[in-house]
């Protein structure tokens, strides 16, 4: 802080014209807020598959430099020239990071001089930094007795895997699948579903994970790099009936794995023959891309009655309604430390979030790890 003014470091990503990205901490101002805005002393925000994408772009992480000291690093890395067309609008634009952080507020306007001192968690991007301004009706208060490492990671995977709830409610499906299910994500919505008593098929990649999502009160766990993979899918959707599944890895085969065991196990119950397939709709998600390989699937197994899509939070909650995605909010803030607790593989500064080898790990988006960056943490 300088004077009245308030200034603070921001993680910042730039991709110039002939492709260079660059990430580095800049100095910020903070300006005064509005009436109805808040200033946040952000003390803790999480590293998502979501920001890593805005951070990195299409870059060669294997093309990347490190420079600049300690406390003020740099990295640069190369951007393939046949990725900068897709990533035009971005183009020598310095872009903050972060979707979702907690923290203090330190200032108030004038209509919302009633938070000042309370703590507050944030949705909106820009929170890789020290300070960040919002509008006051867009925060959450956090409950008495929460602190900003509790309510840091309170928007994206908590709301995600609620959309994923409501959106099956929606469209008229009982019962859901999900790949990548031993994430944070998936832990988060195989809580939800043993509460409320939904159906869900958890699709996992290594027995480890499927002893995870077992201990954790999972009743149907299907494990990918198994020889019986495809006939124990099918049975887990016969079982439940889930004809809706959402897909994190989004290249690849799976999808289509979970069309054709969807109508394998409808075909199952049919009464007869139908050369169409089953007349009962199949839907799959891709909401992730952790394979950023083409998606491919085969068309005759799955019948006519299907349907393959992208889902994304903030467009799907603005198809629920407003009054859904604040019953939602409700339930997030009054489930944070049980339902919706996230676990951290580590804390780091803003500085170490731009660390070699942390960069690394956290673009490893390997399950089971996931980091939360303290940005007051080595700000003297």
């Amino acid at each position: 802080m300088t004077g009245n003014g308030l200034h603070g470091l921001e993680l910042r990503s730039r991709i110039s014209g002939d492709g260079l990205l660059e990430l580095s901490l800049q100095e910020a101002a903070v300006s005064e807020p509005a009436a109805d805005e808040i200033v946040v002393r952000v003390e803790a925000t999480p590293i998502n598959p979501s920001d890593i994408g805005v951070l990195l772009g299409p870059a060669a992480l294997d093309t990347a430099e490190f420079a600049g000291t300690a406390a003020r690093p740099v990295v640069r890395a190369q951007v393939p020239a046949t990725a900068l067309t897709a990533i035009a609008a971005r183009l020598d634009a310095s872009l903050p990071v972060g979707n979702e952080g907690a923290g203090t507020v330190v200032r108030a306007g004038a209509e919302a001089a009633h938070l000042l001192g309370q703590q507050v968690a944030v949705f909106g991007g820009a929170m890789w930094a020290q300070y960040r301004r919002a509008r006051a009706a867009e925060c959450l208060v956090l409950p008495a007795g929460t602190m900003p490492r509790d309510g840091a990671s309170w928007f994206v995977n908590p709301m995600t895997a609620l959309g994923f709830v409501e959106t099956m409610r929606q469209e008229g499906h009982t019962a859901l699948v999900h790949t990548a299910a031993a994430s944070n994500l998936g832990q988060m919505l195989n809580r939800i579903c043993v509460a409320d008593g939904i159906g869900l098929v958890n699709i996992v990649r290594s027995p480890q994970q499927a002893a995870l999502l077992r201990g954790h009160g999972a009743s149907h766990v299907v494990d990918s790099s198994t020889a019986d993979f495809t006939a124990a899918l099918t049975a887990a959707l016969a079982e439940t009936g889930a004809t809706l599944g959402f897909d994190a890895v989004g290249g690849g085969p799976l999808a289509g794995q979970i069309l054709a065991a969807m109508e394998a196990a409808a075909r199952q119950a049919a009464s007869g023959y139908n050369h169409y397939g089953s007349g009962r709709h199949k839907q799959v998600y891709l909401y992730g891309q952790l394979d950023t390989g083409p998606t491919t699937f085969e068309r005759a197994p799955i019948g006519f009655a299907w349907g393959l899509g992208g889902w994304l939070l903030m467009p799907a909650l603005k198809k629920l309604g407003a009054a859904t995605e604040t019953r939602l909010r409700a339930r997030v803030a009054a489930e944070l430390k049980t339902t919706f607790a996230s676990h951290y593989t580590a804390e780091i500064s803003l500085a170490e979030a731009l660390r070699p080898e942390i960069i690394r790990a956290y673009c490893r988006r390997a399950t089971g790890e996931k980091f939360l960056i303290l940005p007051q943490q080595g700000s003297g």
